[in-house]
């Protein structure tokens, strides 16, 4: 069973108040970001970051946020302490059971409890309590679903600064042998390689880069995708082995490749677009991790 060494609670006015003291080493993941609904794949992620930190001495912090309306916001004071007091209770009770797994077992565990209703404000907890990476489970979605409500997955993909592991099921191996990075092969992607680069040798994977080429508009010759390689190549100031493949659409492209290739993780860098470019252009990232049944991390660039 893992030791919560630490709550953070919320007063009546809800405001953040707690820091968590968590003894970690240098590593260069220290503390691992776990945001939990009590869900299945809550508890997949919860699995999934137990692992990575048993294996580079990181600590974990579970944040849960309760979501109290508005509603319940504007009754009388003692009518909202009251309230607050109890899902707060209620909220404690099921983090100390939902902790008491045996793959927790010597992990270090904290938890935070918010009045977020937006995940899109994991990123503030992400960055006030210095974490290296964010695992979270999702459902994923699809169909009209997908366009108009999105999943939370993508709002945390969307406005992460840090990694973002996104985990779709339990696993059966949580060693990651082969690291799967796509790209388009522009400049802009190398600081997003860089630390998927340091994550694979962290975790002792082979690292592929892969590229999709597409038919249509967007279809780049072999002299073309070579010279961007290379350009690649020169801003990373190492020689990297790029694959081409071939596919109707990069999302299926990259899908297909990773499963042929036996992948273990796909890494994708994002721009986090936001508003209406988000909503006109899109984000590959968000749908790769939304879609793909694999593990899929997110790297802002």
């Amino acid at each position: 069973m893992a030791t919560v060494t630490g709550i953070g609670i919320l007063d009546p006015s809800f405001s953040y108040q707690w820091q968590a003291p968590i003894a970690l080493t240098a590593d260069i993941m220290k503390k691992i970001l776990v945001p939990i609904d009590f869900s299945e794949f809550s508890a997949y992620a919860l699995e999934m970051a137990a692992h990575l930190a048993k294996q580079h001495e990181a600590g974990i912090l579970i944040l849960h946020m309760i979501g109290l309306s508005d509603s319940v916001l504007a009754n009388s004071e003692i009518a909202e302490e009251q309230e607050a007091k109890y899902y707060l209770k209620l909220a404690k009770t099921k983090i100390k059971e939902f902790t008491e797994k045996e793959y927790l077992k010597e992990v270090p565990v904290d938890a935070i409890i918010q009045n977020y209703k937006d995940f899109a404000e994991v990123n503030e907890v992400a960055k006030e309590q210095n974490c290296d990476l964010i695992v979270m489970g999702s459902h994923g979605t699809s169909g009209l679903s997908d366009l108009f409500v999105g999943s939370n997955a993508e709002k945390v993909i969307r406005t992460a600064e840090v990694p973002v592991l996104v985990v779709k099921q339990r696993h059966k191996d949580y060693q990651f042998k082969k690291i799967v990075f796509a790209c388009d092969l522009k400049t802009e992607n190398v600081p997003a390689y860089i630390k998927a680069k340091a994550f694979a040798d962290m975790v002792s994977a082979k690292l592929e880069i892969v590229y999709v080429n597409t038919a249509g508009a967007n279809f780049l010759g072999f002299d073309d995708i070579d010279q961007r390689a290379a350009q690649f190549s020169a801003a990373v100031d190492q020689k990297v082995a790029v694959h081409y493949y071939n596919f109707t659409t990069v999302e299926k492209g990259i899908f297909n490749y990773c499963i042929e290739n036996k992948a273990d993780l796909l890494v994708i860098p994002t721009h986090g677009r936001k508003g209406l470019a988000h909503f006109v252009v899109g984000s590959l990232a968000e749908n790769v991790a939304n879609h793909a049944k694999f593990p899929v991390m997110t790297v802002k660039i």
